[in-house]
Parts: C-alpha cells; structure tokens; sequence
C-alpha cells in the first residue's frame, strides 16, 4: 500500500484534498520532521482493530487449558504463516 507524508501546516492547509487520499491510503502527518499521527480511512481502522490480539498470561490458562496446549499440533497448512512477524 502507498503511503503519503505529509508536514502539520500542509494538513491543515489541504485538510479536503488528504481527508479524501486517506480513504485510499494512510496518510502519515509529521511534526518538526517526525512522524506524529496517521489518517486512514474507518474501514482500514476496523481492518486493523479485526488484526488486533488479546495477550494472555499463563496465570490465565488452567491445567487444564496448558495439557490441551501442549498436546495440540498445528494443522500442516499453518506452516505458511511461519515467516510472519508482527
């Protein structure tokens, strides 16, 4: 995906013309050269938050809830996914 940088003041300036380019990719705004905010459309936004993990602890998981873990095996096709990183 394409992505837009572009200053504070020029967001300001231009606020129509980037609300309508963050519909089609995120728009990064920066302040005094550094990246500050992003604008991207609401149905990005979801897509993210769909993607978006619950980190549990162990002291979450029962014995019982560990055993299952531990004797479960990842069906083959998952190895696809194993060169994925955060």
């Amino acid at each position: 995906m394409a992505h837009l940088s572009i200053s504070s003041a020029e967001f300001q300036k231009g606020f129509g013309r980037y609300r309508e380019a963050a519909l089609r990719e995120p728009v990064t705004i920066t302040n005094h050269g550094r990246d500050s905010l992003v604008l991207m459309g609401v149905e990005e936004y979801r897509r993210l938050k769909r993607c978006e993990r619950r980190v549990m602890g162990l002291d979450d998981f029962s014995e019982t809830d560990i055993a299952a873990i531990a004797a479960s095996e990842a069906p083959a096709e998952a190895s696809a996914f194993d060169d994925e990183r955060l």
